[in-house]
């Protein structure tokens, strides 16, 4: 990249989540610095729509769900990081649309990216609780209060750096990448359609490439509260197929703690090596059609 400041996108993609996206919205129009371009990937959500708030312009692209009617994350955001680039974004910050960003993320993502290009940078997200009666401070710099990153990934204080090499601590929450390494890199794959897997195989190709992967401290996010399931029984379907996906890329399943606790609901059953759903058929290909 040039002397000149880079030009920054932050990219999320969305399927409802319509007061999220809002809030996410106001604390990137508050912090200490705006994105160049806002833009979101809607996946099949015709209401979503283009707005302002305050001097940020948030831009919007529409998807349709991919065959069988799954929702195409990975492939959103490939669309998403394809759209910035072609306007000419420097940077590119994928944020989750459940994420509000802390008041230097965007700044410190393009001061890391800028300074160690060749690297994927993610920040630390903070869980945060069930929102209080007045809602989530709309004052980005009134999340720090609350701070309290994830503990099972890497936890640096503001300004400090860390390199952690390990591809499964990946995800993608919160990360930024300079348009020569996502090129590089080819984005995510787009064999994985609907939840789970896509992250992990990102981090795993980035390593194969000899692509970095750090944290940056100063880059905080916060994932707004919404109800979860664990395991996530909804999902069941997806993670059996794209399971599949990455045992065929990979030699192994992800995601394993999910599958080991379907199996003990009796949800799931291991055959010939593989994973399949607790069903009728024993042709472990039937159980991802």
């Amino acid at each position: 990249m040039s002397g000149a400041p880079p030009h920054v996108a932050v990219v999320t993609i969305a399927h409802g989540r319509h007061d999220h996206l809002a809030g996410q919205h106001r604390s990137l129009a508050r912090g200490s610095a705006l994105p160049d371009t806002y833009l979101v990937v809607a996946m099949d959500d015709p209401g979503i729509v283009e707005e302002h708030v305050g001097a940020l312009a948030r831009e919007v692209v529409h998807l349709p769900r991919a065959r069988g009617g799954a929702l195409p994350l990975a492939s959103a955001r490939n669309l998403g990081v394809r759209t910035a680039l072609d306007r000419g974004a420097d940077v590119v910050v994928l944020l989750d649309v459940d994420c509000l960003a802390g008041e230097r993320l965007v700044a410190a993502y393009a001061e890391v990216v800028t300074a160690r290009p060749g690297w994927i940078w993610s920040g630390p997200v903070t869980y945060l609780p069930p929102p209080p009666a007045e809602g989530y401070p709309e004052d980005p710099a009134d999340l720090a209060a609350w701070d309290d990153p994830h503990p099972a990934r890497p936890r640096p204080e503001p300004g400090e750096l860390v390199h952690a090499g390990d591809p499964d601590l990946f995800w993608s929450l919160s990360f930024a990448v300079d348009a020569p390494t996502w090129r590089h890199l080819g984005g995510f794959c787009e064999d994985y359609v609907g939840y789970g897997g896509e992250d992990t195989d990102l981090g795993r190709t980035a390593v194969a490439l000899g692509i970095g992967l750090g944290w940056v401290g100063g880059a905080r996010a916060f994932h707004q509260h919404h109800p979860v399931s664990s395991p996530p029984v909804e999902h069941l379907d997806d993670i059996l197929r794209n399971g599949r996906v990455f045992h065929e890329r990979w030699g192994e399943w992800p995601m394993t703690g999910w599958l080991e606790e379907f199996e003990r609901r009796g949800l799931v059953r291991r055959l010939n090596g593989h994973w399949v759903r607790e069903s009728t058929t024993d042709d472990p290909k039937e159980s991802i059609a």
